[in-house]
Parts: structure tokens; sequence; C-alpha cells
């Protein structure tokens, strides 16, 4: 429970609760959680996977909405009370989360306790990503949309370096894959990142940051003031 740092900041109490009910699965790259108007069976708390959240046009076409990591959970249609939603969830970087019955989390969010006060929480912080992405896809250059998106991505994981193609890159932000190569290779001239065969390594995380737009600055202060136990991991 540690791994996920929302199920490691609840009390005794409550973690006395939930410990039973978890189930650890591996995801691997690419699974798909849930599809556009699935009715949502389990939540996921990733531990060292990162989960995007992809909104699917008729023709096919997608684009990123927003990522989850160690940092929070995957389904929230279950507590909220609507069953499915219209994204899809699907593996951006293979790992291991664990899981919850829908019908447990439910139960625990109608306490009307710490659970729920937590996971309502989260979501204000979810909705201020999505929001912040479509306004940076919407008036960035597609350069700041991948320092970004490269910068929510570390700070899901433990290290500096993410599996990733040009081309699934490009479908997450909903972008033409030579744009995406232009930006890489950008990043690369200045010593910034490495990309090699669908292996990212970063090794300038404070130019990264330099070249960013204002959006990955704003959906961390907002997670960070909406989740305490995320200000202490990052301090």
């Amino acid at each position: 429970m540690q791994s996920n740092h929302l199920l490691a900041s609840l009390s005794d109490d409550v973690r006395e609760r939930v410990l039973p009910q978890l189930e650890y699965v591996s995801l691997p790259l690419g699974k798909v959680l849930y599809e556009s108007g699935d009715t949502l069976r389990y939540v996921y708390f990733p531990t060292d996977a990162i989960i995007s959240l992809l909104y699917v046009m008729e023709d096919g076409s997608s684009a990123e909405i927003s990522v989850v990591g160690n940092e929070g959970v995957v389904g929230v249609a279950l507590f909220m009370g609507g069953e499915s939603t219209t994204s899809r969830a699907i593996v951006q970087s293979a790992g291991g989360a664990f899981r919850l019955p829908g019908q447990w989390i439910k139960d625990e969010f109608n306490r009307h306790g710490e659970m729920m006060n937590l996971l309502l929480r989260y979501t204000q912080s979810l909705i201020t990503q999505m929001a912040q992405t479509a306004v940076c896809n919407r008036h960035h250059s597609i350069d700041q949309q991948l320092c970004r998106w490269l910068l929510l991505s570390l700070d899901r994981l433990p290290g500096n370096q993410l599996t990733m193609t040009q081309e699934l890159i490009a479908n997450m932000l909903g972008v033409r894959r030579e744009g995406v190569t232009q930006a890489a290779g950008k990043l690369q001239r200045l010593g910034i990142i490495n990309y090699n065969r669908g292996h990212i390594t970063v090794l300038d995380r404070p130019y990264l940051e330099k070249l960013c737009c204002e959006c990955y600055a704003v959906v961390k202060k907002e997670a960070e003031r909406l989740l305490p136990y995320l200000h202490r991991v990052n301090t």
C-alpha cells in the first residue's frame, strides 16, 4: 500500500478495512482497463504504472485528457455515482496496481468519512488536470505539450526513464507523429533528453521545466494543495 501515495495516506483504521480487499495486478503496456461506456467493476490504485485517460472520437482518433499514477486512483466514475465514463483507460507505462471491487469502494465512500473526503479531493485535482490539458492542447505548441507530458509522467515514476514510442506519444497528445518527432529532436539536441528506440531518458529536468508552459506548474500546485501527501513526497 505504501507504493500508492493515496492508499499510504489513509489512517490505520481505514487501512485495516481496505487491506483484505486489495488485489495486486500486473498492468502490461497497452492494456485497456475500460472502454468508453463500459460499466466499471473495479477501481485501480497504480503503484509504478501510469494510466492514460483518453477521449476517443468516432473516427478512432484520440487525445489524452489526464494521466494517473502512484498519486491517485483510476475509476472515479464508480464512487461518483456514474458507473461508466466516456473515456478509455489504457496503460501508458507498464507496472502494477492494487484494485478494489466497485461495490466495496462505493460502500466505503458512503460512510461519509475519511475515504470519501480523500477521494473527492483527488477527483478535484483530476478535474484540474483535465481542464488544464484542454487549455494546453488549444493554446500551446507541440514542444510545450511534450514537455508537460514528460514532466507529468516523470512525477509518477521512480526514475528518469520512460518507455514510449513517438507514435504512442502522438496518439496521447492528439497530434501528428511528425510533430512529436520534431519536438523530441529539439529536446535531444539541447541535451535535455536522450531518445532511442522507444526509450526516453530525461537528462536535465530543470531545463525541461524551464521550457514547459505554465500548465504543468498549475496542475502540480493544485494537486499538492488538495492532496497534502503529495506535498510531503515532493519536499
